[in-house]
């Protein structure tokens, strides 16, 4: 089932999430529901806030962006109770997007490597360094469970220049192919 995904300024793209306990009701349905909204946006991530859930849970797919980077590939994953528990390598520049803020892109810097610990959807634990793309976007799904959205990395003028735009978002009012919703 497509889910809607909720726009920025809702509450709950603003708060730190909780863990995700194994007995989570139809957790297996909702990572299904989450990869169908995400591929049907097509975005190459997606986090459990988006859809209005409160948990530590975000689902990504890189192939999209095979083209430019590689590493993207067969990049499909589900990552539970995840935490960045380390940050390394040069800072890059890359322009962002986010389904929850559609038409707005900015340039956000980010490390080039993390380190991750999570567990996958059949609660197997791993701790693994991502590079490059992968990297970016675990970082920017992330930011979503902490209660942050890509635009809170950047400068507060370029912030102020997106005021209006940002507005016109939390109210509901834009143009994009898929199925959001406006929640406080």
């Amino acid at each position: 089932m497509i889910l809607p995904i909720t726009l920025y300024g809702a509450s709950v793209l603003q708060k730190k999430t909780e863990e995700v306990a194994p007995d989570y009701p139809d957790l297996q349905l909702l990572i299904e529901n989450m990869r169908a909204t995400m591929e049907k946006a097509e975005g190459v991530g997606l986090a459990a806030p988006q859809v209005g859930k409160p948990i530590r849970l975000f689902v990504v797919n890189g192939n999209a962006l095979t083209e430019k980077y590689p590493e993207g590939k067969d990049f499909v994953h589900t990552f539970i109770n995840a935490h960045i528990v380390e940050h390394a390598g040069t800072p890059w520049r890359y322009s962002e997007g986010c389904l929850s803020i559609p038409k707005i892109h900015e340039e956000v810097e980010r490390p080039a490597r993390v380190r991750v610990q999570y567990v996958d959807e059949n609660f197997a634990p791993h701790d693994e360094w991502f590079e490059g793309i992968r990297a970016r976007i675990i970082q920017h799904e992330y930011d979503h469970l902490e209660g942050k959205n890509f635009i809170d990395h950047l400068s507060p003028i370029r912030r102020q220049l997106l005021k209006s735009k940002l507005v016109r978002i939390s109210k509901g009012v834009v143009d994009c192919d898929y199925n959001v919703k406006v929640q406080k």
